[in-house]
């Protein structure tokens, strides 16, 4: 299993590659950002099933680095930073990494947590090209969010409105597929960040209330996630009747 680690820090990914590899791992060790792009070209050795991104890198910020692995690849990656403030570490989700990991680490923690990106995303073909998401249901199940004219397709992992490709990151996807499995029914936060972070709800609240919004604004329906204050959320796949055309109103 090959994996990238993106350190500047030689000490620190010594120590790492030397436990790693006693669990199996292909490292890869990328000093800087510009270095672990270019590590990410394929090169006939075979896909990385994980990237772990420390964020202070010599040539441009870790942030930048995860956006532009994002544009070309679904290869699940893992911040590990000393940046342990909720602002970085939300930013960080909403770029598209699947996990956040501060320093200093359990190193048990941290190999627990790579095997859990792991297990979620299947290994890529042999020539490197991501394979799309598993779907969070099977794809023959009827689409229950037709009322609000939207086309969640799992497979794909594409959603449109009323025929308009919405953009959402890896995370928004997810969270969507996940409350739409069962309309009207209340996840709790807890639930919700097992199933999509793969990690503690604990200390975690303004990451979801960031995706939840930002859920909103870009599929244009407010109504559609709606907060149990207290518990969690829930999908409400009928438009409130305020938000139903009026007969004979033209629209």
């Amino acid at each position: 299993m090959r994996l990238l680690l993106v350190e500047d820090d030689d000490h620190v990914a010594a120590a790492l590659v030397a436990v790693l590899g006693r669990h199996g791992f292909q490292v890869r060790h990328a000093r800087s950002g510009s270095e672990a792009l270019d590590a990410l070209v394929p090169d006939g050795a075979g896909p990385y099933r994980v990237v772990l991104l420390d964020l202070g890198l010599p040539d441009r910020d870790g942030f930048e680095v995860c956006g532009r692995i994002r544009d070309r690849s679904r290869v699940p990656v893992i911040m590990v930073t000393a940046r342990a403030d909720t602002r970085s570490r939300i930013h960080g989700l909403n770029l598209g990494a699947d996990d956040y990991v501060t320093k200093p680490y359990d190193t048990g923690e941290l190999l627990a947590r790579i095997h859990a990106v792991v297990r979620r995303w299947p290994a890529p073909p042999q020539d490197g090209r991501p394979q799309a998401a598993p779907a969070t249901a099977p794809p023959g199940d009827p689409e229950p969010l037709a009322a609000r004219g939207i086309d969640l397709d799992r497979k794909r992992r594409r959603v449109t409105v009323a025929g308009r490709e919405v953009p959402l990151t890896r995370k928004e996807f997810d969270l969507l597929a996940l409350l739409a499995q069962h309309p009207g029914v209340v996840y709790r936060r807890e639930q919700i960040f097992s199933e999509v972070w793969r990690s503690g709800w604990e200390g975690n609240g303004r990451t979801l209330e960031v995706h939840i919004a930002s859920l909103r604004s870009k599929l244009g329906l407010p109504t559609l996630v709606e907060t149990v204050r207290g518990v969690g959320y829930r999908v409400v796949a009928e438009p409130p009747d305020e938000d139903a055309p009026a007969a004979g109103s033209g629209r």
